[in-house]
């Protein structure tokens, strides 16, 4: 499977000829979707979630489809008939050849006077990738490749290292990087890579890796 960053969340997964796009939001290239035979969005917040992203990947293949929760669904069904899909915990897919497991229900705590919404994480292929979206989501399967939400709102660089311990990748890519600067990457990629346990690597966007 190749594996390709694109800025912030959004990851692009190609296997056997098909892509599957996870999370082009507000913060990834205009283009983001655009090639893609499905999209998963974990969440409705726009740095994950930007209509203009789908309706670019849609327009390009008319057989594209969106995997969400019900939250983005009821925002966006009307506007793609037919090609939007509701899932939730426990609800298990196939979207563009990619078996998709859900895990997840809430959105991580950014503030106790913040209402919490819903977000779920897509596990892909059995484990191959996990994409937690945004939220601390440990999934009850192994996991190979973690996209790891490394810099957040609502995230201090101590939970993010439990998270990768918990989870126990086999390797851990920095996703939910685009407000990290330069000057703090060399800390969050020495202090997760030295305590987490798990292979920490990062890929500038637009690289690729295979996984």
């Amino acid at each position: 499977m190749k594996l390709t960053k694109k800025t912030h969340a959004c990851v692009r997964l190609e296997k056997d000829g098909r892509t599957l796009v996870i999370d082009p939001g507000t913060f990834s290239e205009e283009d983001a979707s655009v090639g893609a035979d499905a999209i998963l969005i974990t969440h409705e917040h726009p740095d994950h979630f930007n209509e203009e992203r789908l309706r670019a990947g849609l327009d390009a293949n008319p057989a594209a489809e969106i995997w969400t929760l019900k939250a983005v669904a009821d925002k966006i069904s009307a506007a793609f008939p037919g090609r939007v899909h509701t899932v939730g915990h426990g609800d298990t897919f196939t979207a563009a050849g990619f078996d998709v497991q859900v895990h997840g229900e809430l959105h991580a705590v950014i503030h106790p006077d913040i209402p919490r919404i819903t977000n779920v994480g897509y596990l892909v292929d059995a484990g191959r990738v996990f994409h937690p979206g945004d939220a601390l989501t440990v999934p009850d399967h192994p996991v190979e490749t973690l996209m790891l939400p490394v810099m957040a709102p609502w995230s201090k660089i101590s939970e993010v290292i439990e998270y990768v311990r918990e989870v126990k990748p086999r390797r851990a890519y920095d996703i939910h990087d685009a407000l990290l600067t330069d000057l703090a990457r060399p800390i969050y990629d020495s202090q997760i890579g030295a305590l987490g346990g798990s292979e920490h690597l990062r890929l500038t966007p637009g690289a690729s890796a295979q996984v």
